[in-house]
């Protein structure tokens, strides 16, 4: 399966499962969403359950946050990552408090998709990496998948889960793996990326990253597309890098990121999005918190620019191969 194949297939699972489980979302019905991952979808189980939204992104996410607290589990779209902020109140001060505030009378059990990141020169207003901003609000958790395994079992798990849960897509990955060199987002998927996946239920932990890439000379902290630049940044260099993919930011897998700088005394952290208050700076901070007399060298970050997001040239913008293999460099020269 493609990504696009395994998030409509973990969907197409939870509703089969559970009646209570709705879609809903800009397009998502008769039209499948704009990158087709409920297509069919409608057809299947019917307008009651599958059914578009007007362009409200508050509305759709104040709507899912009612139907959460009263038994329904939604699964709402956001057609594009960069379209939350209408919607970031009810996100930050309704979806993400009502356990707290209601003193767990109320949860709110939706799971919110957003397609996310560069690769499809969108721009500005389609191509932002926000996941910083959702790790800071106590609450929510914040899951990215990296391939399409993953992404059915996480997103399989972010439905079940009783908190919201942001549930981030790289569009990149949606359907084949970034080949990290050329203008072109889709490669054939090796082997090992694609993988067998499971048509019928599975789960993933929310709280579980995965060792990507065992190795011995450095540790690469990662997520979404940037796992793939790593490996390719690794096999350029041939630099031992042992790659953690994150899978879930929040809550983060702490215990295998310590153990892995523990055991190669490096790191380096490498996302997407804007450098200055990314999730890279937390990542860093955890690190030297918790691992500051094993490391052998400073701890290097690889992000995008401090710049609006360019759209001619989002292919500078965003960490390749060549500037990531650049920190894995010298990260082993100190």
């Amino acid at each position: 399966m493609t990504m696009i194949q395994a998030l409509r297939s973990a969907m197409d699972v939870m509703m089969e499962r559970d009646p209570n489980v709705v879609i809903f979302g800009q397009d998502v019905g008769y039209f499948g969403g704009v990158f087709r991952c409920t297509e069919g979808l409608q057809a299947k189980y019917g307008k009651s359950r599958v059914f578009d939204a007007p362009i409200s992104e508050g509305g759709i996410v104040g709507a899912a946050v009612g139907m959460a607290a009263y038994g329904l589990r939604p699964v709402v779209e956001i057609q594009f990552a960069d379209y939350f902020y209408p919607a970031s109140d009810q996100i930050v001060s309704e979806a993400a408090r009502l356990r707290y505030r209601s003193a767990g009378d109320f949860t709110a059990p939706l799971t919110i998709r957003m397609p996310c990141g560069g690769g499809i020169y969108g721009g500005q207003t389609h191509s932002q990496s926000p996941e910083a901003l959702f790790t800071h609000v106590c609450g929510i958790r914040t899951v990215m998948p990296s391939n399409p395994v993953d992404a059915k079992g996480l997103l399989i798990a972010s439905i079940e889960n009783d908190d919201p849960v942001i549930f981030l897509e790289p569009k990149r990955l949606y359907n084949g793996p970034f080949d990290g060199h050329h203008d072109r987002p889709i490669v054939p998927w090796s082997k090992h990326a694609l993988g067998e996946v499971p048509e019928g239920y599975y789960s993933l932990p929310l709280d579980s990253a995965a060792v990507f890439r065992p190795g011995k000379d450095l540790t690469v902290l990662a997520y979404g597309t940037m796992v793939w630049v790593c490996e390719a940044a690794a096999q350029e260099t041939g630099i031992d890098a042992e790659i953690i993919d994150l899978r879930t930011l929040w809550p983060l897998d702490l215990h295998t990121i310590v153990e892995s700088v523990k055991k190669t005394g490096r790191c380096v952290v490498v996302h997407e999005a804007t450098r200055t208050s990314g999730f890279g700076a937390e990542l860093v901070s955890l690190v030297q918190e918790h691992c500051f007399y094993h490391l052998e060298a400073p701890i290097e970050r690889v992000a995008g620019w401090d710049t609006p997001y360019p759209h001619a040239l989002e292919w500078a913008y965003f960490p390749g191969p060549e500037r990531v293999g650049q920190a894995f460099k010298r990260a082993m020269e100190d």
